[in-house]
């Protein structure tokens, strides 16, 4: 029977990478975008490797489009959600309207919660959750408030969930990349050293790495830094 994993924010950059490096004959991705000509690039990346693709194309900023994607998710059980969904609001604090607040936790932190409290109840055990965090979940970075708000939320959200999912041999995998080169510096205003950055397809490898231990080991956290140190 094949393995289902569900992967947000699959569309390009981390998500793309995480998709194309898990891509198996015993796999079934059921892969989340809202860029629809993105998300199908990803599709045909990973088509010819795969038991099955599933396209979600859904807006996971409002609660209907959470559960939208639940609904097409359907009732069968997950081995392997990956929330990796994420924007990024740059600027200084005095400036972020509350609309940008709310849509970054919304999509950074609900929905997410959402997503781990509709599938955990069915993931048999030994399946894995993984959370792309990022080192701005334990430390703030001026402009980045909003952003560094939503994964310290996520990163406390996912020890507790962590705790009391022990007993179901779910394993919860947090993965906290520096600056990795991918197209949500596109829209970030500023110089930023691109060439300098990790790429995604070492995000991925972490990932990968984490969720290929047997069932009983629990890589909890890994954390990837720039080797000559972070931007």
């Amino acid at each position: 029977m094949s393995k289902r994993i569900l992967i947000t924010g699959a569309s390009r950059g981390i998500g793309r990478a995480i998709a194309e490096k898990l891509a198996a004959p015993d796999v079934t991705l059921l892969l989340h975008g809202r860029d629809t000509v993105a998300l199908a690039e990803t599709c045909k990346s990973v088509q010819s490797q795969c038991a099955g693709v599933i396209k979600l194309i859904h807006d996971l900023a409002t609660e209907k489009g959470v559960s939208n994607l639940i609904s097409q998710v359907g009732g069968d059980p997950l081995d392997v959600l990956i929330n990796n969904a994420g924007i990024a609001v740059v600027k200084p604090f005095r400036e972020i309207t509350p609309d940008e607040w709310n849509q970054t936790f919304g999509v950074n932190v609900t929905a997410p919660f959402l997503l781990m409290q509709r599938f955990v109840g069915q993931m048999p055990p030994g399946s894995s959750i993984v959370n792309i965090l990022s080192i701005a979940a334990k430390t703030g970075f001026a402009n980045w408030s909003a952003y560094c708000m939503s994964k310290f939320a996520l990163e406390g959200f996912s020890q507790a969930i962590r705790e009391e999912l022990r007993e179901h041999r779910i394993r919860v995998l947090n993965i906290y990349p520096a600056a990795t080169n991918t197209e949500i510096w596109d829209d970030v205003t500023g110089d930023w050293p691109r060439q300098k950055m990790i790429a995604a397809e070492e995000v991925a490898s972490a990932v990968a790495y984490a969720l290929s231990r047997p069932e009983n080991v629990a890589v909890e956290n890994v954390t990837l830094s720039n080797a000559a140190g972070n931007l």
